[in-house]
């Protein structure tokens, strides 16, 4: 059986697809991507605007009949915290389905950080023992911890990366001093807000999860992924310090030439840094290691290893949906 998840974000629309009796190395048996950057569509009202729904309806719509290709039976479909928390969503969610015909759910932050904390898990195995999982998206920071499978504790933050540049770094490119002390401000106040280290056990294995900790990785030192995916990788707090200090100099053209740095995420990899360095710092961590899977592949690892697990009639989720349910090819 062909299971796929399809990811509506702030940058991009991701599909995955899984089939179900393959080892733990060999889930994904296909995957799609087009960008989409709806995060540069919202306005200051909170809201999407006309472009960026006709944008993201129509990449969704393109998913839907890749999803057909390759002989996907079912569809777990959901928008991040961009879709999530815009002023408009109900409209921008009419719009994807009456172009899609797939009806996207919503995940809680919460439930977005168990289900990222069970791919980790599955990609390191259980030799990492206790597990400290770090996330950062474009809306939103998820943490969490535990020994087993699925974490014992865990917590969503509204400091995305792409949400704190929106709401602190737009004066200028790059943006003034100000803005990024008061930005720093922000996110060691909230992140110490709810954040004792006290009350999160050790020893652990720090872990982190997204493209953001991924690039910030690449700029501390670690290898490109074209080296292979199972190398060890690590993003570092001691040169990440030097990173934000040079990062607030340089506009967004300067930044996406360094390493690791992607076009899209050029104007957000400051805030990201800021975001990272203050959660490390917060968990007196020295580093994290980075795990290439993240939510898409939790929720594959879900549905596949345990096959009467299904999001009807969550709150949540609408549906998985059947292929046969989507609008025609």
């Amino acid at each position: 059986m062909r299971i796929a998840v399809l990811d509506v974000g702030s940058q991009a629309v991701n599909l995955v697809v899984g089939r179900s009796g393959s080892g733990p190395d060999a889930k994904t048996v296909h995957s799609w991507k087009l960008r989409t950057r709806v995060a540069t569509c919202i306005a200051p009202d909170g809201t999407i605007d006309t472009d960026g729904r006709a944008r993201v309806a129509a990449a969704v719509a393109e998913a839907s009949k890749y999803a057909r290709q390759a002989g996907v039976e079912e569809i777990f479909a959901f928008g991040t915290a961009a879709i999530r928390d815009c002023a408009n969503r109900d409209r921008v969610l009419d719009q994807i389905e009456r172009e899609s015909g797939i009806r996207l759910g919503a995940l809680s932050g919460v439930e977005e950080a168990e289900l990222t904390f069970l791919a980790a898990r599955s990609w390191l195995g259980p030799k990492a023992g206790r597990m400290l999982l770090l996330d950062i998206g474009g809306g939103t920071l998820e943490v969490a911890s535990g020994k087993a499978q699925l974490p014992e504790s865990a917590l969503s933050l509204p400091l995305g990366a792409g949400r704190m540049t929106r709401e602190f770094l737009l004066d200028g490119d790059p943006p003034s001093s100000a803005a990024v002390r008061r930005l720093r401000r922000h996110v060691r106040d909230q992140i110490r807000e709810v954040i004792v280290p006290g009350d999160w056990p050790e020893p652990r294995t720090v872990v982190a999860a997204s493209r953001t900790f991924y690039q910030l990785a690449r700029l501390t030192g670690a290898a490109p992924m074209r080296h292979g995916a199972r190398q060890s990788r690590h993003v570092q707090r001691k040169p990440l310090r030097k990173w934000i200090e040079r990062l607030s100099r340089l506009p967004s053209a300067e930044r996406q030439r360094l390493p690791g740095v992607s076009p899209h995420r050029a104007h957000q990899i400051l805030a990201g840094s800021i975001i990272a360095y203050e959660l490390l710092t917060a968990f007196d961590e020295s580093s994290a290691r980075i795990c290439p899977w993240g939510l898409r592949e939790g929720i594959l690892l879900r549905r596949l290893t345990d096959e009467s697990w299904s999001a009807d009639g969550a709150s949540w989720w609408p549906a998985p949906w059947s292929t046969r349910c989507l609008a025609p090819a």
